[in-house]
């Protein structure tokens, strides 16, 4: 396993649920970290600055200064599912511009040693794990077709095309980690497990539907640490499932959330099924291989540590 020690660590969207987990981590590793982000950071995190900047429009000058021997490429902008026309423009100024800036800017550092870009499973084709009958968990592996489900996951897809140029023909040194991230949750976050238990200790109402979905759940702090050993083992190059590796169905999450909040009033209105039935789960295979380490934050603890930090005052996330 390679060191964090010392090496010059840049982060994109080092503000978001997943970068304020991984910054905090790099610079307990004794890392030079610098965060880049639209959005400032909510806290101060000691060992790591920050640069409060639009990463698609701002001149990236002070990046290459920095010269980064490291990059964790996190930040991105996400819609549900089936997008809003509205979402069009974002996703390309948000997710397709800024990357392909951010591998530009990498074709040009002289010492960049590890590109790790947070991708995520939305590459893979989705007739793999939709189905109009609720029906088997499909376990994802990375050499699955690719046929991007909506514009999101076409952008990382898309990125991750342009990171395999930029490592064939471009910087062959580098080593690029297409890292597929499933169904994200976390403290502070707008995720969806997030906001059930917002509504949970607010009394609020939510609507529900396709409750039998089951989707492989994980914690924010678990996608830093994974994103952390994909650097640190040398071995892990190309595209790298990051999940629990475990569905839990909808209509779990919610049970899950009644037994941690048992006081709280929290009303479903079940809408029925309205679209395909999905059921993704990954394949961990690579990940362990590379790594030798999996998730182990099971979701009835990650919606524990979410409810405890809802609850409670707001300040470092680190576990």
């Amino acid at each position: 396993m390679g060191t964090l020690e010392g090496k010059r660590v840049l982060v994109t969207g080092g503000s978001g649920v997943i970068g304020r987990e991984l910054l905090q981590r790099l610079a307990s590793k004794g890392a030079r970290v610098l965060s880049a982000d639209r959005l400032p950071l909510p806290f101060a995190i000691e060992g790591a600055a920050s640069l409060q900047m639009d990463l698609a429009d701002h001149n990236l000058k002070e990046l290459a200064d920095f010269d980064p021997q490291i990059i964790f490429h996190l930040a991105a902008a996400f819609e549900r599912s089936e997008e809003t026309p509205d979402f069009w423009p974002v996703n390309w100024h948000d997710n397709i511009l800024l990357s392909h800036r951010m591998v530009e800017l990498a074709s040009k550092l002289p010492n960049l040693e590890s590109f790790i870009f947070a991708s995520s499973y939305l590459v893979y084709a989705p007739d793999l794990y939709l189905s109009s009958e609720y029906g088997q968990i499909r376990l994802l592996k990375e050499s699955d077709p690719k046929a991007p489900r909506n514009l999101c996951g076409a952008a990382k897809f898309y990125t991750e095309s342009e990171l395999q140029f930029l490592k064939t023909y471009l910087k062959p040194s580098v080593r690029v980690v297409n890292a597929r991230i499933y169904r994200v949750y976390g403290r502070g976050s707008k995720d969806v497990i997030s906001r059930w238990v917002r509504a949970a200790l607010s009394g609020w109402k939510i609507e529900l539907y396709n409750k039998q979905n089951k989707f492989d759940y994980i914690f924010a702090g678990e996608v830093a640490e994974g994103l952390v050993n994909l650097c640190e083992s040398q071995k892990a190059e190309g595209a790298v499932n990051l999940a629990s590796g475990r569905a839990r169905a909808v209509e779990e999450v919610i049970s899950i959330i009644n037994r941690v909040l048992p006081g709280n009033k929290f009303e479903v209105l079940d809408t029925g099924s309205r679209q395909r039935f999905e059921s993704s789960c990954a394949d961990l295979s690579r990940l362990v291989e590379f790594t030798g380490w999996k998730p182990a934050v099971h979701l009835e603890t990650g919606i524990k540590l979410i409810a405890d930090y809802e609850s409670g005052p707001k300040g470092s996330v680190i576990s």
